[in-house]
């Protein structure tokens, strides 16, 4: 009887020693990219291409518009063959419009291709130097505070992410 109970305290021993030996940490990533001013300039072309091709998508849509509307006033004049035309060119174009705005903003479209470019050679480097923080100073895991990952507490002294702006020659 008393052997089971033995080993369970042991057990227990040896499980409570295994967690206090683990290091835990965490980093803010979003605010760590905010203190780097190659991820500002990047954020702010994307953004100012954004802008831009979201502008070029509205004018095609303005035409469209323009182009249902003469065609609406028009179509009692205009003979079956025409209204056809007029309502083909209008359905081209908005397949044009939908395409171009794809293009732009889809999943794999330049905006992403974009970002890829601009952003995440400067993800790779923050990511490169929390992973040699770790390493380095022994921790088990190191967590992200801007993730989605819900922390309820955090303790300042276990947040690192000024040794890893120190990594990266961002911290003056």
């Amino acid at each position: 009887m008393k052997a089971p109970a033995l080993i369970l305290t042991a057990l227990a021993l040896f499980t409570t020693s295994l967690v206090q030996a683990q290091k835990f940490a965490y980093v803010d990533t979003e605010a760590i990219l905010e203190k780097i001013p190659e991820y500002k300039q990047a954020q702010d072309e994307l953004d100012a291409l954004s802008v831009k091709w979201q502008q070029e998508i509205e004018t095609l849509y303005a035409e469209i518009d323009q182009l249902y509307k003469k065609y609406q006033s028009e179509q009692v004049l205009l003979t079956e063959d025409m209204r056809r035309e007029r309502e083909n060119a209008i359905i081209e174009k908005e397949k044009a419009a939908k395409a171009l705005q794809r293009q732009r903003f889809g999943p794999q479209g330049d905006l992403f291709s974009k970002r890829q470019e601009l952003v995440k050679p400067i993800q790779d480097q923050v990511f490169n130097a929390v992973q040699q923080l770790a390493s380095e100073g022994g921790y088990a895991v190191i967590f992200d505070k801007s993730s989605d990952l819900i922390m309820l507490f955090t303790d300042p002294k276990y947040d690192k992410s000024d040794d890893i702006l120190d990594r990266l020659g961002y911290n003056y």
